[in-house]
């Protein structure tokens, strides 16, 4: 394959997984949170706000909100960072109607899948849902726009992270229940407000747990007298890089070559499947480790203050 053909085919790969997320997101959101009138952060949770309280469709709104987002941003974040999350916002706009029109019964009123009373349980489904397809869209390099857009505005000019940014707004968004009539009484529209705040830690955590599972890392440490061997086989079979350290043994008083590889932690089973091949009397150490940075694993996104390096 071309080096054109792989870049082709990681931006289609992009896309698919892209697409896959925000399928995911709109069944979640739509069949599980807009019926039980749970109101989440971002600009879905701002259309829902809108639609309780005027009774518009949630698309209308989230196009809107994401389209004048788009045309503030563009001169800051450039085309770049716009081109999928133009796709994104169109695409996810698209599929919140279709769901939407779905779950719209012949009353008017939006059916409740798993029956009235049940909006905590339908909470729980419906954020592990939008959390993990979220997770999706990050992992495959694309952006659901909305918030996001926002935060990276603010993240470019103030040394403020994306997820105060987004925390911060998402609270704004999910505290203005309180200001909406529609929503009932004071104890119905607090009510709203804590179970927007239950919305943004379970999906969260779904977003973190779904992320951090694919971008875990271990450290295997080998001793074995066939460390060449092994070192071949992992670096041949695994395109992995292997360092090979010298160590000396305290009681023996030997010398002998310790294999040290940081590998994903889905490839350990492999890794160990090629040690017991060549030497099964090897011993090994696997440990967990907090980040790894560098090619093949994730890029150090920490900023330079202006001036540091020239220092340097």
């Amino acid at each position: 394959m071309t080096l054109d053909h792989q870049i082709i085919w990681r931006e289609a790969k992009d896309y698919i997984f892209i697409t896959l997320g925000l399928i995911l997101y709109a069944f979640g959101w739509t069949i599980f949170l807009l019926p039980y009138g749970i109101v989440t952060g971002g600009v879905t949770g701002m259309a829902a706000i809108i639609y309780f309280a005027t009774g518009i469709p949630v698309v209308y709104p989230y196009f809107i909100i994401n389209f004048i987002l788009l045309v503030m941003a563009l001169k800051i974040l450039g085309w770049r960072f716009m081109v999928k999350t133009v796709y994104a916002i169109f695409m996810l706009s698209l599929l919140l109607a279709l769901a939407q029109d779905m779950i719209t019964g012949d009353d008017g009123q939006l059916m409740q899948i798993l029956g009235p009373g049940q909006a905590f349980m339908s909470l729980i489904i419906g954020c592990s849902i939008t959390g993990t397809s979220l997770a999706i869209v990050f992992l495959n390099n694309g952006s659901t726009g909305g918030t996001d857009i926002i935060a990276a505005c603010v993240n470019k000019y103030y040394n403020m992270s994306l997820g105060t940014v987004l925390i911060f707004v998402d609270l704004v968004i999910i505290g203005s229940c309180l200001f909406i009539p529609e929503f009932g009484g004071w104890l119905d529209r607090v009510y709203k407000v804590v179970f927007g705040l239950c919305t943004m830690v379970i999906e969260n955590f779904m977003l973190d747990y779904v992320m951090n599972a694919r971008r875990e890392s271990v450290q295997f440490m080998i001793f074995s007298k066939k460390y060449q061997e092994i070192a071949n086989a992992i670096g041949t079979q695994l395109d992995h890089g292997v360092t090979i350290l010298d160590g000396h043994g305290w009681y023996t008083g030997q010398e002998m070559k310790v294999l040290c590889i940081l590998a994903k932690k889905r490839e350990s089973q492999i890794i160990f499947r090629l040690i017991k091949m060549i030497d099964p009397n090897a011993f090994v150490s696997q440990s967990a480790v907090i980040g790894v940075y560098g090619e093949g694993f994730d890029e150090m996104k920490v900023k330079i203050p202006k001036g540091k390096e020239e220092k340097l």
